[in-house]
Formats: structure tokens, C-alpha cells, sequence
């Protein structure tokens, strides 16, 4: 466990979690805003999450995280914080498995997340990013303390905001 709020535990992604990442990201609502491909198999979500902790927990002490309901222990969906070392920079992210939204639980493991960052990692900065159409996650990063910072191409295609949070 990393993190553990009044309702929710977030913990590392692991290869248990394959069936419900592939889940979470074979709903076409879910990937709406993403600019992601779905899976093709629970087998390439397994392969995905097989290499994922070397690559990001043990680098940079963070890393998107599997988002749990601590009451039940049920998988929700994932949120954390994303080292991009090419861009020198931190990103919250955040997908929940459709049956969730509207609960407030990305806004609790939004603000744990920044939290998390900005004083146990002791991060300057923390951006998050959602594409201009996607007003609930733009919602989100407002609503945990984040300002405006400009708007851009996603991928050189999709009409993005940015909003960054300084410690």
C-alpha cells in the first residue's frame, strides 16, 4: 500500500490486476479522451503490467497506482503520479472503470496523489493533462488545486489543456 484515504487504498499495479486493467481499458467511454488503444487480450494487459513496476515504482518512487475501495478491497481503477524523464516532468493521472465515476473517488486519489508527490517526493511541480472535450477530468484537476497553464496538441492531434500545482 502506498496510499490510504477515508475510502480508498492505492497500492501498485501488478499482473493480478489484468483483468480488471483490461477491462477498464476495453470500454470505449473509458478510452474516450485517452488517445489510447485498447488491449487486445487480457494477455497483453498482463504483458503491460509485468514490465510496468521496473519501470516506473522502483526508478522514480511513483507510478500509477491500482485504486481500491478499502471497505471491500474492489478494484476501481488506477490513479498516480507518471515520471517522464524525456520531459523532466510529473503527471497525475487517472482512469476508473465506468460503474465508478461520479462517486468523487478520482478527486480523493487525485488529491492523495498530490499530496503523496508534493510532500513525501518532495516534487516543484506536478502537471495533469486532458484533452479540451473531456470536462469532468478538467473538473478534477481544478477542483484538487491545479491551475491553467496552457493549452497544446495532444499527440500533435487532440485540443488539450494543461494544469500544473506548485508546491
Amino acid at each position: 500500500m502506498i496510499i490510504q484515504t477515508n475510502r480508498l487504498i492505492l497500492r501498485e499495479l501488478n499482473t493480478n490486476d489484468a483483468i480488471n486493467f483490461y477491462r477498464l481499458n476495453s470500454d470505449p467511454e473509458v478510452l474516450k479522451y485517452t488517445g489510447d488503444r485498447p488491449f487486445n487480450s487480457e494477455r497483453a494487459a498482463f504483458d503491460f503490467l509485468k514490465n510496468y513496476p521496473a519501470n516506473n515504482y522502483e526508478k522514480y518512487n511513483c507510478g500509477r497506482w491500482a485504486v481500491l475501495l478499502s471497505n471491500t478491497n474492489e478494484w476501481l481503477g488506477w490513479c498516480g503520479l507518471k515520471y517522464s524523464p524525456e520531459k523532466n516532468e510529473t503527471d497525475l493521472g487517472y482512469r476508473f472503470l465506468r460503474e465508478y465515476w461520479g462517486n468523487g473517488y478520482a478527486t480523493e486519489a487525485a488529491m492523495a496523489s498530490i499530496d503523496y508527490g508534493l510532500n513525501k517526493l518532495n516534487l516543484n511541480k506536478i502537471v495533469g493533462r486532458a484533452m479540451k472535450e473531456n470536462i469532468a477530468s478538467i473538473i478534477i484537476l481544478k477542483k484538487i488545486g491545479m491551475q491553467f497553464e496552457k493549452e497544446f496538441l495532444m499527440d500533435g492531434i487532440y485540443p488539450a489543456v494543461q494544469y500544473s500545482i506548485f508546491k
